[in-house]
């Protein structure tokens, strides 16, 4: 009997944390700042950002919330990953195929974009600069209207790709091509 009675308060047990790891994985979902992937070709190089989307909610965002000239994960709860399938030009700049996290150093004048090594690390409490492999300054755009809820997207005009962080009344465009090494 008491055999039976470990059995299956083990088994409950065992349950319970699966139920308990299925909740936290439909808790990413319902973050505040939700989950986003922005995916698109650059020729005929595949490209994926993931980011989680902070919204304005009323809030100075550049110069408060994140400040100038420091390290920003490019978004909420993780840092942002950007991925891409061959080897692209950033901003002229070679960039080797592969997943990256992307973090930016907002500043009023110019922004530095930012590809680390370390893709899989939360916010950016862990950035280290060394494992930086690709840093690009670019000039940010002031816009008349607001980006309530942070966007990154891939967009092409006048036939050059560029990834386009919006957020507020910020705009943060850099350019992407296909490299010539492919």
């Amino acid at each position: 009997m008491l055999k039976n009675a470990i059995k299956l308060s083990f088994l409950l047990s065992l349950i319970a944390f699966v139920a308990v790891g299925l909740q936290a994985q439909d808790d990413k979902s319902q973050r505040k700042s939700p989950p986003m992937e922005t995916t698109g070709m650059v020729g005929d190089v595949e490209v994926k950002i993931n980011y989680s989307a902070p919204s304005v909610k009323g809030r100075t965002i550049f110069g408060d919330l994140e400040p100038w000239d420091e390290v920003w994960r490019t978004g909420a709860n993780e840092a942002t990953t950007f991925e891409v399938s061959k080897n692209v030009l950033i901003e002229g700049e070679e960039l080797a195929a592969g997943t990256y996290a992307l973090f930016t150093i907002p500043g009023q004048e110019r922004w530095t974009i930012i590809f680390n090594s370390v893709a899989d690390q939360w916010g950016d409490y862990d950035y280290d600069e060394s494992k930086d492999v690709l840093r690009v300054e670019v000039t940010p755009k002031t816009t008349e209207e607001v980006t309530e809820q942070m966007k990154i997207a891939l967009k092409e005009k006048e036939g050059t790709s560029h990834i386009m962080i919006k957020w507020d009344h910020t705009k943060v465009p850099f350019t992407i091509a296909p490299a010539a090494s492919n």
